[in-house]
């Protein structure tokens, strides 16, 4: 009789001790992805975050089906997350494929690609011909904006005025999920690592990569597309090479 109220006090007190630890986790979640860097400079905080037993629902309104992704992918990768409702809506203000469409892409590929400043860039697109202006730190990266302007679909020539200015900058300080995600997005949109079953996982900013890849040219450049992915300091590729 004695063991069986002891269980029973025992209960009462683990009770509201596990509610109380799952509360806290449930607020970990929120202020993570909240103060994440996709959620804050890529999607413009217009995603809301409720989590509860670890269950994270997701609402509001995103551009595209890229954005909607971006959210769940980046919930997915925080601790203690058990599923991740999406009920998202999208709601694209222009236009597949025009030129106020390109426009805002092209910001945003700029706004998660390494070695690249989007907050310098001026972008102006019409008829499909992208019109680039500002100033960049050095040429490299004059060329990689350019680069990247093109790779948008629809963009018929990028015409790029951008002012080198010879200027060192520190890289901004990107949470590891973030990474996380935009690394897989950025594998996942490649044309030759799209078909890629590929892990991968980010700690203080060093991206491991595990997998398997056709031959070793595919290993090198899911290397260097991780590599491309604002905040990443190194790249561990375990990906093993068939044959």
């Amino acid at each position: 009789m004695k063991n069986l109220k002891l269980s029973a006090l025992f209960v009462l007190l683990a009770g509201p001790i596990a509610l109380f630890a799952s509360s806290a986790t449930d607020r970990k979640i929120e202020d993570a992805a909240k103060a994440s860097y996709n959620y804050q400079t890529v999607l413009e905080d217009h995603v809301k975050v409720k989590a509860r037993d670890g269950v994270v629902t997701l609402s509001g309104t995103v551009a595209d089906k890229d954005e909607r992704d971006l959210a769940v992918d980046t919930v997915e990768n925080l601790p203690g997350v058990v599923r991740v409702n999406n009920e998202l809506k999208v709601e694209s203000k222009y236009a597949e494929k025009s030129d106020a469409w390109m426009a805002v892409k092209i910001r945003s590929r700029l706004l998660v690609k390494a070695n690249v400043s989007a907050s310098s860039t001026k972008v102006e697109v019409k008829d499909g011909h992208v019109m680039l202006s500002g100033t960049a730190d050095n040429m490299a990266q004059k060329e990689l904006t350019g680069i990247y302007a093109a790779e948008i679909d629809g963009v018929k020539a990028v015409h790029n005025d951008i002012v080198v200015t010879d200027k060192l900058t520190l890289g901004d300080k990107i949470d590891d999920a973030s990474i996380t995600s935009q690394v897989k997005y950025a594998l996942l949109t490649h044309k030759s690592t799209s078909a890629l079953k590929t892990k991968v996982k980010t700690v203080d900013g060093v991206v491991h990569v595990t997998g398997e890849a056709q031959t070793d040219a595919e290993k090198s450049l899911v290397t260097k597309l991780a590599k491309d992915v604002r905040g990443v300091n190194t790249v561990v590729n375990n990906m093993t090479v068939k044959g």
